[in-house]
């Protein structure tokens, strides 16, 4: 059972979403599942998804229906097999150690939930 599974919900975005999914994929914390929540995407985005789930058995991909953001999340978290869950958006990008950084902190004060803001964001 995987520490982390994070929750990606992806919905058209493939000029970014490969970003995304790097940025996840080259934390320097490794002990974590990717779950990428295709949500009905018209683009490439879901053939992209697909491409890095044959590169890497952390990564799952579910592709649905587009039941919107929320939709996508809660499809996520039906899967989840982590301790922890974190969510990332399909154009965004993590810092390399913020996995790490907040599981740290998590067992450190046993934390239930612990939030943070450390995300590189693209434009």
């Amino acid at each position: 059972m995987p520490k982390i599974s994070v929750i990606m919900p992806v919905y058209n975005s493939e000029q970014y979403v490969a970003t995304a999914i790097e940025s996840v994929l080259n934390q320097s914390f490794t002990d974590f599942e990717l779950l990428l929540i295709n949500d009905g995407s018209i683009d490439n985005s879901g053939k992209i998804c697909d491409s890095y789930a044959k590169l890497d058995d952390r990564i799952r991909v579910v592709h649905q229906e587009n039941k919107g953001i929320s939709g996508a999340r809660n499809k996520g978290l039906s899967l989840a097999k982590g301790t922890y869950i974190s969510f990332i958006d399909n154009d965004d990008e993590y810092a390399v150690d913020v996995l790490v950084d907040n599981y740290r902190l998590a067992l450190k004060y046993d934390a239930e939930v612990v939030k943070y803001g450390a995300l590189v964001k693209r434009i």
